[in-house]
């Protein structure tokens, strides 16, 4: 184990904290502007029609890693009896109507039943396993209702937006997000369905990566010093916070001619997504709408999409394709629909292991090579967002140039990363045979 700098800190008590804090924080700027918060609107789920019935099970097949498989099947019908019951007063009461799944408050009540078993007929190690177990679920479930208010945040309390500063930029990439547009079109509807769905279901396959991870804790009596969830939440909480210093929109909302039934209306600066590209002219920043977030840089779904294919090495083979395809997939649908510019990509995968390494050495221990390597990370996410603000005309004017440089950055990044977890890892460093001995092979 190399030498640690810093003491370690308790992840479960540090995450609790911080989630309570910024949940309450956040309900109180929601209620500011006259809305329900991520604590008002969890609590409603208990009884209407949830959001997300996908992720609600997700979940709650999160929570039963600490559970045995007897009480598994008996926790899985018991949800779906539950749903069953409300469907049919939904049904009797004529309240089935609106786009909210009509499934997942079983899932929510099995969650809170066993919180409550946790409490008051369970003790020791194993009261503390199963709230651990609870917490991890109700985690996923908090973190959703708190990005869905965060963005709301940035609408209302950010109405000039960056767009054209990262349009102008981004052609020193090539304008991806123009050229993926035009694809995605001539693919037809059938990819764009198989996009989209990957494209909203990302927490969906966090969970099915974490479940291969956590496959062992009701055995071991214990969860893994890290996995994905923890850089998943990370990744939520902290990436809100620079939609705030950059607000952007996307270039389907800044650019956007309604290609794909969406657009900017009259508060577009121009249609010319994604068939005429941006002419190079001077950017300056724009007022946008005070519905539609600004959520683009960096692009969360990047990070989230590259956390899933670190933590898929580890797995199967079909594990491993399948974190390859949901990167590439992710990729193209952020592109492909116009949801974000090729730099929004860019700083989304710097952020992304930055954030790894950083939610890593917080359960392994802080030593140099992980502050050397979140202070390269941060340095270059930093300069990536500060080239975008004051350089744009420069990239745009010279990309052969800046081009490189950009996705060189992110690939000092990348190095930087392999080369410090191959350290971390005693499986991945080859054993070294004794010297002068012949071994055959």
């Amino acid at each position: 184990m190399p030498p640690r700098i810093f003491s370690r800190t308790n992840p479960w008590l540090l995450a609790g904290v911080v989630l309570v804090g910024f949940l309450i924080a956040l309900e109180f700027s929601a209620r500011h502007y006259g809305l329900p918060g991520p604590i008002t609107n969890q609590l409603q789920e208990v009884v209407f029609a949830p959001k997300s019935g996908p992720l609600l099970y997700a979940s709650m097949a999160l929570m039963m890693v600490v559970l045995t498989w007897r009480q598994r099947f008996i926790s899985l019908g018991v949800a779906i009896g539950i749903d069953i019951l409300f469907l049919l007063v939904r049904w009797a009461a004529g309240a089935l109507v609106g786009g909210s799944h009509f499934f997942g408050n079983g899932a929510l009540w099995v969650m809170l039943g066993w919180a409550v078993v946790a409490v008051t007929r369970r003790a020791g190690d194993e009261r503390l396993l199963l709230l651990k177990g609870v917490g991890l679920g109700l985690l996923l479930v908090a973190g959703r209702k708190a990005g869905d208010t965060w963005l709301l945040i940035t609408a209302k309390t950010r109405p000039v937006v960056l767009d054209q500063y990262v349009a102008v930029a981004d052609h020193a990439l090539g304008d991806p997000s123009w050229l993926m547009g035009r694809v995605l079109r001539a693919v037809g509807p059938v990819g764009s369905h198989i996009l989209d769905w990957v494209y909203i279901q990302l927490a969906v396959a966090a969970v099915l990566v974490a479940l291969y991870q956590l496959r062992n804790v009701a055995a071991e009596r214990r969860f893994p010093s890290h996995h994905v969830v923890r850089t998943f939440l990370a990744i939520g909480l902290l990436g809100p916070a620079v939609y705030m210093v950059f607000p952007v929109v996307g270039p389907v909302f800044a650019y956007g001619n309604g290609a794909f039934g969406t657009g900017g209306g009259h508060w577009a600066v121009a249609y010319l997504w994604p068939d005429t590209h941006l002419p190079i002219t001077a950017p300056q920043p724009m007022t946008y709408d005070d519905i539609t977030p600004r959520n683009c840089m960096p692009s969360l779904h990047t990070a989230w999409a590259t956390a899933i294919f670190l933590h898929s090495r580890k797995g199967p083979r079909f594990m491993r394709f399948a974190g390859t395809f949901w990167l590439v997939a992710t990729l193209s649908a952020t592109l492909g629909f116009g949801y974000h510019y090729g730099a929004d990509l860019v700083a989304g995968v710097v952020f992304a292991l930055t954030v790894e390494v950083a939610v890593r050495s917080f359960a392994r221990g802080w030593d140099r090579s992980a502050i050397q390597l979140v202070a390269h990370g941060v340095t270059v996410f930093a300069a990536l967002l500060l080239a975008y603000r004051f350089l744009p005309m420069e990239m745009a004017e010279h990309p052969w140039v800046f081009g490189p440089l950009v996705i060189l950055a992110m690939l000092s990044v990348i190095d930087g990363y392999i080369r410090t977890t191959r350290k971390w890892d005693p499986e991945s460093t080859p054993e070294r045979r004794p010297e002068g001995r012949l071994e055959l092979v």
